[in-house]
């Protein structure tokens, strides 16, 4: 299991948009979700909920480029969150370790640039073609044949355009990515197994503080961990490869319970 710690470098992400702004404020948060158990740090310099202000692809450079060489000088494995093409290039100038993007890696003119690098990349699902993450009414019994709509299409110009597959990681989205449904990430987390099985590729999962949990619980953001962890947990045991999460520590001492558990031992196991 790989833990990404959510580091966001913005002015308006849903849980803690401005608290990581400043330079100072982000390299000390990234240094102690690295502390916390994240193997990876996820770092988006731009929101994608659907209340996010557009924010200029010279902007969102701007603010990677603020931590982002300090954290590669001490060798922290870095992701990029952007579906930004101006702002991919950018981060595969600067050898980052993977890409996100929420909309899958829709431009097929980056993928000569995809193609020639070694980065991994985390190919999301949404709804949504385009943009920020819009309220959308899905029906539920649609939700699972889009996914696998959208990840046929998609793998399959990846890999034309001569990206390895053992490159890739999928994220079929959760929350709004999914639609206004709570039901529809629900089934997507029953159903990850198939998921995995169906493309034998790694998949990853974003969680933590999602509003589905917020509407399932009637929590608010500053009391929705629980939630998040107990989601976090399930999707682990259901095969998730990849944890994107604010909260590092706890999904980790959450896994080292179960495992000293013994979460694979059957009933009346010793």
């Amino acid at each position: 299991m790989n833990i990404l710690g959510i580091l966001n470098i913005t002015t308006d992400s849903f849980s803690d948009g401005g608290r990581y702004l400043e330079p100072s404020a982000a390299l000390a948060q990234a240094h102690k979700l690295a502390a916390d158990g994240a193997a990876i740090l996820d770092i988006g310099a731009a929101s994608s909920h659907p209340a996010a202000k557009a924010v200029a692809p010279e902007i969102e450079i701007a603010r990677l480029d603020a931590v982002v060489p300090a954290l590669k000088a001490r060798a922290i494995p870095l992701s990029i969150d952007t579906f930004a093409p101006q702002v991919q290039r950018w981060a595969l100038g600067q050898g980052v370790d993977y890409l996100n993007d929420i909309h899958g890696f829709p431009d097929a003119a980056l993928y000569p640039e995809l193609a020639a690098s070694s980065c991994g990349l985390i190919v999301m699902h949404a709804v949504q073609p385009s943009g920020v993450a819009v309220r959308t009414e899905i029906p539920p019994s649609e939700i699972w044949d889009r996914i696998l709509r959208f990840f046929d299409i998609r793998l399959d110009a990846l890999t034309r355009a001569g990206i390895a597959r053992t490159r890739i990681i999928l994220d079929p989205g959760m929350g709004q990515f999914l639609g206004s449904d709570v039901e529809n990430s629900l089934i997507v987390l029953r159903r990850l197994p198939e998921l995995k099985a169906r493309y034998g590729l790694p998949i990853l999962v974003s969680l933590s503080r999602k509003g589905f949990l917020r509407k399932l619980t009637g929590q608010p953001i500053a009391a929705i961990g629980p939630a998040s962890l107990a989601a976090e947990l399930f999707a682990e045991a259901n095969g998730a490869d990849f944890i994107r999460t604010h909260d590092p520590a706890a999904l980790r001492d959450g896994l080292k319970v179960l495992k000293a558990i013994g979460k694979d031992a059957g009933p009346g196991s010793p």
